[in-house]
């Protein structure tokens, strides 16, 4: 029984569960493993933010140097695709850049829940991402904001084909942006059950297997350490790709 519940299916550890059941005017209201670990991804981004600021000194403590090390990372990313008017942003892209590397890091500990893995997280993030950009281009260009779906010099008998093309491309930006975390993500931690569930069954199964148990055990520990890697580059790219959008409604690109 033990056994067929470890590997029962590795599509089980996305599965979201009701743990207080609250509905408010027909609406479900219901605190989720979901909701819970994204307000423990959000108290851990707080907690190591404040040990970085523990009894700071002119030379940097290892919260310190690591808080400055994240800083600097997000920082240049800013620099580089938003130029000095990022600096205005930095606050939001910062937070947004914590607050992804958590949800994944978070992920990554066993029995835990990754929020990221769903896409209805990842696509609600970038459509209110996508929203707010808009927005901002709207304020600060007025009308001349749509002129982004018009390239200069077009055509007229190809205008309507053009704003057509570039209006499904820009719109469709909302779906790479949450697909590509939500499936790296997904894609990864189910890799890791599958292998884990295949060193389990060879150890259960006893014998020659049993030996030979440690070849995917060995594959997964290396699995998990590239896994690490993918969390924080996913958190990176989300957040690159939110100062690149954003770059091109500031510059009209």
């Amino acid at each position: 029984m033990l056994n067929q519940n470890f590997i029962s299916s590795p599509l089980e550890q996305f599965e979201i569960v009701t743990i207080i059941p609250i509905s408010i005017a027909g609406i479900n209201l219901s605190v989720t493993n979901s909701s819970i670990f994204i307000f423990f991804a959000f108290m851990f981004m707080v907690f190591w933010f404040s040990l970085s600021f523990y009894k700071g000194s002119l030379i940097p403590t290892n919260w310190q140097s690591v808080k400055e090390i994240f800083y600097e990372i997000t920082s240049s990313m800013i620099r580089e695709n938003l130029g000095t008017k990022g600096e205005f942003y930095f606050p939001f892209i910062f937070s947004l850049h914590l607050f992804l590397l958590f949800c994944n890091l978070i992920g990554m500990v066993p029995y835990s829940f990754t929020v990221t893995s769903h896409i209805i997280f990842t696509f609600a993030l970038a459509l209110s991402i996508f929203i707010g950009v808009n927005i901002i281009g709207l304020q600060t260009h007025g009308i001349k904001f749509f002129s982004l779906f018009l390239p200069r010099g077009v055509p007229l008998i190809i205008v309507p084909l053009i704003i057509t093309i570039e209006l499904l491309s820009y719109v469709v930006k909302v779906f790479t942006l949450s697909i590509r975390l939500f499936a790296n993500m997904t894609s990864g931690h189910t890799l890791l059950k599958i292998i884990a569930g295949f060193a389990w069954t060879m150890l259960s199964a006893g014998g020659l297997l049993a030996i030979f148990h440690v070849i995917p055990l060995a594959l997964l520990v290396a699995l998990t350490g590239l896994e690490l890697a993918i969390a924080g580059l996913q958190a990176y790219v989300f957040t690159l790709l939110t100062c690149i959008y954003l770059n091109d409604v500031l510059d009209l690109h």
